[in-house]
């Protein structure tokens, strides 16, 4: 997939790009990147999470397991990242009604991302970082209303297939 970095640093996979059915999915997902990015959410996460070791470490004095450490910091962290992805999502849809591009084919890939989500496994919500997907592209659809409707095309469909062809290559 993609995530940001410390330093406005942007990492994207190859397996995203091929994974997007159009450049406007991608462009979507990179949004919302840009948007943690451009919101300080890395560091505000990193400030956080140190913070939570060191609370933790004073209050068990120093000796606390491992897996109660990582079992604490997963569920107090969770709401509050669960707060920054939606944020950097409506942040993104702004970016891309402002340079012309379609926010719906984000909340579709959204949409097909929950269809892969817990396949079998019992719906965890609370436990993960991210919002659920579906619920996700639900409120990216919501917010999406009624804004700019001249959308453009990143890249013709030619050079899209002709960057994931390249990309399947290497």
């Amino acid at each position: 997939n993609a995530f940001a970095l410390p330093d406005g640093h942007l990492i994207i996979y190859t397996g995203l790009i091929l994974n997007s059915g159009n450049q406007e999915e991608l462009a979507g997902v990179i949004c919302h990147e840009i948007a943690h990015i451009q919101l300080n959410h890395v560091m505000k996460k990193l400030v956080k999470e140190i913070g939570l070791s060191v609370l933790i470490s004073i209050s068990t004095g120093g000796t606390g397991a491992e897996v109660t450490k990582q079992a604490a910091k997963t569920l107090s962290s969770s709401a509050f990242d669960r707060s920054l992805e939606k944020d950097a999502d409506l942040n993104a849809i702004d970016y891309l009604v402002n340079a012309k591009v379609n926010p719906k084919p984000f909340a579709d890939f959204l949409y097909k991302l929950s269809y892969d989500e817990n396949e079998g496994i019992p719906n965890l919500t609370w436990l993960e970082t991210h919002p659920d997907s579906k619920e996700r592209a639900k409120y990216i659809l919501e917010n999406s209303e009624g804004r700019l409707s001249d959308f453009k095309p990143l890249v013709s469909n030619q050079d899209w297939e002709k960057l994931k062809d390249l990309l399947k290559k290497n």
